[in-house]
């Protein structure tokens, strides 16, 4: 028989639709120190690339300083105050035309001294400069590029001539310029380097971060996991040793499991021992109603109700003692309680010679209290047994949803009794039926039933067995 035609999904029971939930602990450590360390890297990058360029044009200057001192070092005035300078430069660069590094001379009464790199190169950009003044500037746009130079304006004495008038100094002007090539290279490559340092240094400390993040956090982990096998029944407390932080945690949820634990079992204990002293003087009640001489017309009446008080203090008290779904509940297998339910009606409906047949997937539990679960099932079956002609089916089906700790269960009973009406269903089914308005044949013990499933959060459906014929009674159970 397919699984699927006997029992009800709970597909459409259930909530698909991925919720948003918050990112969790280590997502928002792992993102936070993403961010700061991109912003810290991030300025550090900025600064040493700040610092390098700073420390490039300095020694920019300092070299054009150099050049020109050079210069002033090798020149020398003639007799009639024309500057002679030095045939050797500093650098071979300023021997070869358009190499980018320069150098111009300017002085009293139009002189003009360039370079050979400077022949044809417009330098009117420069200006004289006063005997002992400088200037560095740059970077400046001209027809050469961008160009950084350095002036210093100096004062050379004219060597005096025997009998003639002494000859003023003659100011000059030194002027060293060079294009912004070869810093803007020299920085390009630091910063290049720079950023692929800092990228890799970024990755590993963010997976160094990881792992530590990881390791920090598994005692979170152990935790959660610890948790789910209390939930799934499979231990009986957070019994792992844990971090002193939290240790206070563990144990006031073991503290709260056991409260939980004892309070449910003094609930039902004492609903028990009410049930008990309930009993009791409702059949002395009825034992001497039913000794005494009163007439039959009064007798019977009040035997009624005494009857009719003793089920319903015992559908009230049945109802009351259903504990409903727990979130530290063990699990009870299904198997072995069908099994000793069906014997136990055997030989009750022997006459009948009733076959009842399993088909319950191996390891299938219900994670209740087990006197929920033998109350579920008892009633459906022992419905089944009283109206099925030969044959009863029990059929247990689990089913599991990602994330939840818990799987539901799908248990449904068929028989090949003469089935319920379509428009019955409804009328057994509505909320609120009590003891005595149960419909007669199919309502023993339904109220309870719907009670316990309902404590659940399950669903309880009667439909025909499409396999006997006769009524099927399914309860679909959610996962948690």
């Amino acid at each position: 028989m397919d699984a699927g035609t006997a029992l009800p999904s709970l597909a459409a029971k259930t909530n698909d639709a991925a919720e948003r939930r918050p990112f969790s602990l280590a997502a928002r450590a792992a993102l936070t120190t993403g961010l700061v360390l991109a912003a810290f890297l991030g300025a550090v990058g900025w600064t040493l690339s700040r610092t390098y360029a700073d420390s490039e044009l300095n020694k920019l200057q300092g070299r054009l300083h150099d050049y020109v001192i050079t210069y002033i070092a090798g020149t020398d005035p003639r007799r009639d105050g024309t500057p002679l300078l030095p045939d050797t430069p500093p650098d071979p660069m300023f021997s070869r035309p358009g190499s980018g590094l320069y150098a111009v001379v300017m002085g009293d009464h139009g002189f003009h001294w360039e370079s050979s790199s400077a022949l044809q190169r417009d330098f009117s950009f420069l200006h004289q400069m006063q005997p002992g003044q400088s200037q560095f500037i740059g970077p400046v746009d001209t027809e050469l590029g961008r160009l950084y130079y350095y002036s210093f304006g100096i004062a050379l004495d004219v060597p005096a001539t025997a009998g003639a008038p002494e000859r003023p100094p003659v100011h000059l002007t030194f002027t060293v310029a060079q294009t912004e090539d070869e810093l803007e290279s020299n920085t390009t490559v630091y910063r290049r380097s720079l950023v692929g340092w800092l990228a890799t240094l970024g990755v590993m400390l963010i997976v160094l971060q990881l792992l530590l993040l990881r390791w920090s956090l598994t005692p979170l982990r152990k935790v959660a996991s610890d948790m789910s096998r209390v939930e799934r029944g499979q231990s009986d407390h957070l019994d792992s040793q844990y971090p002193m932080e939290l240790t206070g945690l563990t144990q006031r949820i073991n503290a709260f499991v056991d409260s939980e634990r004892e309070q449910r079992t003094r609930y039902r204990n004492t609903l028990a021992d009410l049930a008990h002293s309930l009993k009791t003087p409702l059949a002395v009640i009825r034992s001497q109603v039913e000794s005494s001489e009163l007439p039959p017309a009064v007798r019977a009446p009040v035997l009624d109700q005494v009857r009719r008080m003793d089920e319903l203090v015992a559908y009230q008290l049945a109802r009351a003692a259903t504990t409903g779904r727990q979130t530290f509940a063990a699990a009870v297998p299904i198997a072995g309680r069908a099994e000793d339910l069906v014997q136990s009606l055997e030989k009750v409906y022997a006459a009948k010679n009733v076959l009842c047949e399993f088909d319950i997937e191996d390891g299938a539990a219900f994670y209740g209290e087990q006197g929920d679960l033998l109350e579920l099932m008892g009633n459906l079956l022992e419905n089944a047994f009283k109206w099925a002609g030969h044959h009863v089916l029990l059929v247990v089906k689990t089913q599991r949803l990602p994330g939840r700790p818990r799987p539901g269960l799908l248990l449904s009973v068929e028989d090949d009794g003469p089935g319920i009406e379509g428009d019955m269903v409804e009328k057994i089914l509505q909320r609120g039926v009590r003891g005595d308005e149960r419909v007669k044949g199919h309502g023993i013990g339904l109220s309870i039933v719907q009670d316990i499933v309902r404590a659940y959060n399950g669903e309880l459906t009667v439909d025909r067995s499409p396999e006997f014929g006769g009524a099927r009674f399914s309860v679909a159970l959610p996962p948690t």
